[in-house]
Formats: C-alpha cells, structure tokens, sequence
C-alpha cells in the first residue's frame, strides 16, 4: 500500500491535455477558459453620466453661480452633445455621454427646476462629482480573464463586453463510468431481498456534470469473460474509465486480474486510507486513464472528490484549489495506522475562523449521511486522538 501523499503525486503524473475547442457563448458556462480576454475598449466607454440632474461647468459655480439656464437634454443611448455658452447646464441622464464642455453633474436632489432654469441649492459640490470616466476602470488592452478560469455568469458577461461570441475552452474528456456486481439493479427496478438499486453511477456522473461533461453509463456483471471483451474495446474509445466496485478481495472482484490481461498498467492499488483503501489506478497505453473506485458509495464518493477531481481539474488547465483548513469542534478518535477522510460540516466562527464539525456515520456503506456534509477533513496518519481545536486540512465536496 502507498500513502495519500504518494497517490496524489502518482495521480497527477498522468495529468494531459484533452486540447482546446472552440464553443458559443452561452455554452461556455461552467467550462474552463483558454484564452485571455482583454478590453477591446476603454471601460467605460466614454465619460459617462452616473446621476440624473443637470451637467455643468464647474467654474461656472466656482464662480458664484448658482442658476443655470437650462439649454438642452442628454440621454443615454444618444451621441455626445454640446454645453456651448457659460451659466447654463444641460439636463441629464444616468448612462449617458457627458456632455462637451462640462465636467461636473448635480443631481437631481440638489436642484430646483422652475421656468426653463436650475437652481443649485447646496454648495456642497465637488469638481468632477458623478462623473465615470473613460477608461478608469480598465483601459483597452487589460487583460479581463486568465486562461484557466472557470466560467462564471459573471465571466460570460464580461466575455460579452468585449463582443465575443465564442470562446476558446479546454475540450472535454470522453468518459464512461461503469458500475459493476450482480447484486445492483436500476433505479426504477423494485430490488429482491438481495439486491440493490445503482447510486454510484449517479452521483459520479452528477460530480462530472459540474464541469459540463456528461458520461456514459454501462453496467458489468461479475463474469471475468465479459468484463475483459467489454473493457478491450472502451479503453480505446474513451479517455477515461470510472469504476465502482470489483477492486477488493473477494472472489467475484475481477478487475485487477482483466486490466492486468488487457495490458492496463497498474499505477497502484491500495491506499493507506479510510475510506476508500482499495482504491485501484492506472493507464492504458495511447488510451484510457482509469479510476477504479470501492464500491462502498461512501468510499466511491470520497476518492473522486480526493483524487479524480484535482487530476481533472488539471487537465483541464484550472489550477488545484488551494488548501484549507479548519478546527476541530469536537474531538476525533480514529486508532487504525491510516489516513482518515473524515465527514464534516464547515462552519465560521464570529471572527471568521473556519470550523470543523464531525459527522458520525456508520460506515463507507451511510450514503445518506453525506447529506449533512460539506467536507471531507484529511486526519493524518501516526494519532489516535485528535482534540477539539485541532487544526487539519479539508476538502470541500461539490
């Protein structure tokens, strides 16, 4: 058995890059950016209005005036008019190009509009007030979005600014997750007294959604025959090959035996963990790589959240999420010689500080108590007990 430590490194050995497509607008979202986008344009635009009222010169008011005859409207949408003569102002519109020759705008609020003029009534009045001008909060050229960023609604905004109407984004890796045991049945079928109804193909497939790949399910029986004919022709038709289930011990857990005859390479199998220890990894050479989970749903869920997900999110050129991490709010205890991924719920205190509360369960087999989890706090190797306050690493489960 290698450690948690070893496996990640060993996982991310194999990272590569499945290319570069191009995709509309709207469909980008959720996918990862592959090109930088830059202003094509001052922003904003032109020196624009951020208050209805009226624009003026302030040296007209510096002056002492304080009455201005009104001499034209300007609204959003329009071409830039003119504030042609002194003492007079131009009513305005919020979004709207100031006007040339004035640099100030009063609002509405401070005004007093009667027979075609403007009376200002306050003095508090500041060169420049309520004006955005061009180009002050990103010149044409500035770099809006690095590649490698997940796009967001705010992103596919801002890519929308700039008049793209496509972009460039990671491509999506083929992936084909399959279930395997004689004791599963679909989700629609009533089980026997010995059976039970498929989850894990679900809630890997729901993981992959997130990042806009939608997978293709396949269900092997426990027959070494089949599992070997059916596994020769999907390793070469797609990049990568989620399993659930058949890597432990028992008689009936066929596939490290048919990966190993179809020439899979086995990268390791077993980590010094809980849940989740039988995990199997490996590569198919020019083929798929392949993640065979335990089929404990628990143990299938949390090895994808430790490992599959970081290795695609760098294949797909998004950067590892950095670590965090949070303090016990009530102690661990946990005797075996392995690293423990501990269900748990992060909280803050009033001062910020993240927290970490543990969720009992009953086992790699407790779907159900994911539910109340966020996190999945790694409790390393080498202790027995963890005290409440114990600073650990988390990571969070999408």
């Amino acid at each position: 058995m290698i450690t948690v430590h070893e496996a990640r490194k060993l996982i991310y050995e194999t990272t590569r890059d499945f290319g570069i497509e191009s995709v509309p607008l709207m469909q980008a979202i959720g996918r990862i950016l592959r090109e930088p986008l830059r202003a094509d344009r001052d922003s904003p635009p032109y020196d624009r209005v951020t208050m209805d009222g009226i624009a003026i010169r302030y040296g007209d008011f510096a002056a002492g005036t304080r009455n201005f005859k009104i001499d034209g409207i300007g609204a959003a949408g329009l071409p830039q008019i003119t504030l042609s003569h002194s003492n007079t102002c131009v009513e305005i519109m919020t979004g709207a190009m100031l006007p040339n020759g004035a640099d100030t705008i009063i609002r509405y609020e401070d005004l007093r509009i009667e027979n075609g003029f403007a009376f200002v009534t306050t003095d508090a009045i500041r060169d420049g007030q309520n004006v955005h001008r061009k180009g002050s909060d990103r010149p044409q050229g500035t770099e809006l979005l690095q590649t490698g960023y997940r796009l967001n609604p705010a992103a596919i905004g801002i890519a929308a600014t700039i008049g793209k109407t496509k972009l460039k984004v990671s491509k999506l890796p083929r992936v084909i997750i399959l279930s395997t045991g004689d004791e599963l049945v679909e989700i629609a079928d009533q089980p026997l007294s010995h059976q039970i109804r498929k989850s894990n193909v679900y809630q890997l497939s729901a993981i992959l959604q997130h990042f806009g790949i939608s997978a293709v399910h396949r269900h092997l029986n426990d027959d070494f025959k089949e599992i070997t004919s059916i596994l020769k022709e999907l390793l070469i038709e797609y990049d990568v090959v989620l399993m659930s289930g058949g890597v432990s011990k028992g008689k009936f857990d066929f596939l490290p035996e048919a990966m190993d005859q179809l020439g899979v390479k086995k990268i390791f199998h077993k980590i010094k963990q809980r849940p989740g220890k039988p995990f199997w990894f490996g590569q198919y050479p020019k083929g798929a790589t392949v993640f065979a989970f335990p089929g404990n749903p628990v143990s299938s869920f949390m090895c994808a959240q430790i490992y599959f997900l970081p290795w695609l999110q760098k294949c797909l050129s998004r950067s590892v999420v950095p670590t965090q991490y949070a303090a016990l709010t009530a102690p661990i205890h946990f005797k075996p010689d392995l690293t423990y991924f501990a269900q748990v719920k992060i909280t803050n205190d009033k001062a910020g500080n993240l927290l970490a509360t543990p969720i009992e369960g009953n086992g790699s087999g407790d779907l159900a108590n994911l539910v109340g989890a966020t996190a999945f706090l790694e409790v390393p190797r080498g202790k027995d007990v963890f005290e409440k306050g114990t600073v650990l690493p988390f990571i969070r489960i999408i």
